[in-house]
């Protein structure tokens, strides 16, 4: 069996997705997501002028010789386009190989390791009382995890709060991104009685998670683990840039609450040091933008080796392509923690019609071969690219933040 042709296409059901197509010459295909949210255009070109003409002949089965010749073979290495673009590639040929075979794709990756994957899902509101409307919303349905985003008194932009009840969309369409304010000092006098707020409302039968995506200091983040301890969360995430994973260290000393970090992550590099020290407690690399699952098994058995156990970042800015990548992943490795699991919108579901399901705040992969997911072209070109960027975020004196 051989690659015959291989194609990317962009579509916008509600968002931006880039997708990959691999043809072999027996007949069967493969899917792949390479979408990186706000510069979607520069994946796709990156993939059809300088990567896909380079599969053509090639046996889809060699799947880690051919990820070594696309990570190795371009010289310039790693960063979010060339990796999201490998990812791509790489998930594409996981999925033929495991239709060529008949299995789902799980059971390549050692076979199911536990009956279904625990998810969570994100409620947030602009104040408290409305947040435990939303956190009830998702007891409801049988979420026993819940991500809770609540804007603080102060702030114009609550991170995380999205605008509807299932999922968080936070890139706004058209040619430039949107502007927010911020202030660390309201947030940090906001999120201990958030939480403190919710567990009054429900108690203890809940595994509660917050993300602070990235806007506080290693001293910040600190004080603010310190002080969610006796709230017991699930784990604090994206508390400090992660460029610096040395940073950690001075977090991790003075807070025992469970770390998450490693969305923005690209490959094993990016949180090497991180694993080996044991300075987070969850790792939340996604096989869409770290190269697919051939790179994200390496990163999650040095994690394994470490205590570390995985949280893959699942949004809305990657297509249930990678959705179902990160599914049968989550059900087979052994050191899983938990998915983030944001819906799509049916828009983008049409799209991408896919077999796995949830059901009472678990998802299973489904037993089709491959990924279990299609790719409706007919109905993307209905649903031509819009651009769309994530926010900007400056601190009250004009000072560009993190977002």
């Amino acid at each position: 069996m051989r690659i015959v042709n291989a194609a990317v296409s962009v579509c916008s059901p509600g968002r931006a997705f880039v997708t990959v197509r691999i043809d072999t010459d027996a007949g069967i295909s493969g899917l792949g997501d390479a979408t990186l949210n706000g510069r979607e255009l520069a994946v796709a070109s990156y993939l059809s002028e300088h990567v896909l003409p380079l599969l053509e002949g090639r046996d889809p089965m060699a799947t880690e010789a051919l990820w070594q010749y696309l990570y190795r073979g371009a010289y310039w290495r790693r960063g979010p386009v060339t990796m999201a673009a490998i990812g791509a590639i790489d998930i594409a040929l996981w999925d033929l190989k495991a239709k060529a075979l008949d299995v789902p794709l799980y059971q390549l990756l050692g076979g199911a390791s536990r009956e279904k994957v625990r998810v969570y899902g994100h409620a947030s509101a602009g104040d408290l009382d409305t947040l435990c409307e939303a956190v009830a919303r998702y007891r409801d349905m049988g979420y026993e995890a819940i991500r809770i985003q609540c804007t603080p008194p102060g702030v114009e932009h609550g991170y995380g709060v999205g605008k509807g009840d299932l999922y968080y969309e936070p890139a706004t369409p058209g040619p430039r991104p949107a502007e927010e304010t911020w202030s660390t000092a309201h947030y940090l006098d906001f999120a201990p009685r958030m939480f403190a707020h919710v567990r009054d409302a429900f108690g203890w039968e809940l595994h509660l998670l917050h993300d602070a995506h990235h806007r506080l200091t290693p001293q910040e983040a600190a004080w603010l683990g310190q002080r969610l301890e006796p709230h017991r969360p699930f784990w604090l995430e994206d508390v400090a840039p992660a460029e610096l994973q040395e940073g950690y260290r001075l977090i991790r000393r003075h807070t025992t609450v469970p770390l998450a970090l490693g969305e923005v992550f690209n490959s094993i590099y990016d949180c090497r040091l991180l694993l080996t020290e044991q300075l987070i407690d969850y790792i939340r690399a996604t096989p869409s933008h770290c190269g697919g699952l051939s790179h994200l098994l390496k990163i999650a058995h040095l994690a394994e080796v470490h205590h570390i156990r995985t949280g893959c970042h699942g949004p809305t800015d990657v297509s249930p392509v990678a959705m179902a990548a990160m599914f049968h992943f989550d059900l087979a490795i052994h050191n899983f923690g938990i998915q983030e699991f944001m819906r799509h919108t049916e828009a983008t579901n049409a799209v991408f019609p896919h077999a796995y399901r949830f059901e009472d705040g678990f998802v299973h992969p489904g037993d089709v071969a491959g990924l279990g997911v299609d790719y409706d072209e007919d109905l993307a070109r209905q649903h031509p690219y819009t651009p769309a960027y994530l926010p900007v975020a400056y601190l009250d004196d004009g000072t560009v933040h993190n977002w």
